[in-house]
């Protein structure tokens, strides 16, 4: 599994597997975040499987499925679920891309620096540009 590390607090990884979660709880993840939607590649593991091997391993999960487009409502859900994190949080969909955007995203809605943002994406190997107007729109607005 190839993490890749945002920021401290946030990391991102291609689709994990439920034997992968332990070990994530392991290297000190407090919150599991799963951006996938159930049956978006034939053979991926359901939420439902990511999130019985969370509570076996003691991680908190949250599932915030996104597909073809960041609607208000995951945003929110994410600022939610990064505020609420007892500790440093992992975020995976099927290439960390889609994890990275929407963590960009609510970032900007509490007023971050954009550049900042874009920054933190790229050391970690992700171009923000698909949601950069959005973020400096969010930023400026928060």
């Amino acid at each position: 599994m190839e993490i890749r590390r945002v920021t401290d607090s946030f990391s991102v990884a291609p689709q994990v597997a439920p034997e992968d979660v332990a070990a994530l709880k392991a290297q000190g993840f407090a919150l599991l975040i799963s951006n996938r939607p159930d049956g978006e590649e034939p053979g991926q593991p359901t939420a439902a499987e990511i999130a019985a091997s969370a509570a076996a391993a003691g991680l908190e999960f949250r599932h915030i499925p996104v597909a073809g487009g960041f609607p208000r409502e995951a945003i929110a859900a994410t600022c939610e679920a990064l505020d609420k994190a007892s500790g440093p949080v992992f975020a995976f969909c099927r290439t960390g891309t889609r994890s990275t955007l929407l963590w960009s995203l609510a970032q900007a809605s509490k007023g971050c620096d954009p550049q900042e943002i874009a920054a933190a994406a790229a050391r970690a190997g992700y171009d923000i540009a698909p949601v950069r107007a959005a973020v400096e729109q969010l930023s400026a607005t928060s």
